[in-house]
């Protein structure tokens, strides 16, 4: 069983088109997995609503604001398939895209072949994928080869293996509400790869209270997440020297805008000062 796991805070204006999408598939042994965090509107009474006018079997869970981060690590603990697709409110599923994920993960040994999950590609609503063209039929590397190695631009659909998952909690801190998914993806890239496929599994439409739309924003608001995403990057030895760089430059970036003192784990090296002058023009940048 795949679970379609949506993380939601407010989003009862477009949920129904995901859930008309989730009624197509071809493929029907899935959960439609919904943590609604914290959402002041009509959500909840909308989700009861899909429930009794559908045979998808959903599960709705509550809990207080506290960012995507948190819902997903709810998310896995809650989750009863064997697979877990993180698929946004805002966004939909060809109809054919869980029959597609559960072809391309046949016959894999997960652990055995040291392999986390398969992922897709993401279009836009037109069908053009995201980042521009995927030079693969199929592809098998972890998170950070997919970028440093093969240089794919653009965010792809991973579907991951729940049980694995569930070893690779989001860390959270008091008072933010945003960590980077690429923290956890690039800590699993560490010990496993993924089966990379070039087919449509999910589209993106990519609203103005999105997340993708106030990257910046977020990320100053939650600097330590930020800064720790930095330093693991920086860290990994299979990052390369590029990546590295800017890294370094955006940790002093959101260094500036954290006013408090920085947890142990979080201060920099020697060197990462060489770059403070960058990271002061960026922060200079994101208070335009």
């Amino acid at each position: 069983m795949i679970t379609v796991f949506t993380p939601t805070y407010n989003r009862a204006y477009c949920l129904g088109n995901l859930f008309n999408s989730l009624c197509s598939q071809t493929y029907t042994d899935f959960e439609w997995l919904i943590v609604d965090d914290g959402s002041t509107d009509n959500t909840k009474s909308l989700v009861e609503g899909f429930c009794c006018n559908s045979n998808i079997n959903i599960r709705y869970v509550y809990q207080k604001n506290g960012g995507k981060h948190r819902a997903i690590n709810r998310g896995v603990a809650e989750a009863r398939g064997e697979l877990f697709f993180i698929v946004d409110s805002d966004d939909t599923l060809p109809g054919d895209s869980l029959e597609t994920i559960s072809v391309y993960a046949q016959g894999i040994n997960w652990r055995d072949d040291g392999i986390a999950g398969v992922s897709g590609v993401r279009i836009y609503s037109n069908g053009v994928r995201i980042g521009g063209t995927f030079p693969f039929d199929e592809l098998i590397c972890n998170a950070i080869e997919l970028r440093d190695k093969y240089h794919v631009k653009g965010d792809m659909a991973e579907v991951w293996v729940t049980s694995i998952l569930k070893e690779y909690q989001f860390p959270t801190f008091l008072q933010e509400k945003f960590v980077t998914e690429a923290v956890v993806w690039y800590r699993i890239a560490k010990t496993y790869k993924i089966k990379y496929f070039n087919k449509p599994i999910y589209q993106c439409e990519y609203l103005e209270d999105g997340l993708s739309r106030n990257i910046r924003r977020i990320h100053r608001n939650s600097p330590k997440g930020s800064m720790l995403y930095c330093i693991e990057m920086i860290q990994n030895s299979q990052v390369s020297l590029l990546s590295k760089l800017k890294a370094t430059i955006n940790y002093w970036r959101y260094t500036i805008h954290y006013k408090g003192e920085r947890p142990k784990e979080l201060l920099p090296y020697w060197w990462m000062w060489l770059f403070w002058p960058l990271g002061y023009m960026f922060y200079r940048r994101d208070l335009k």
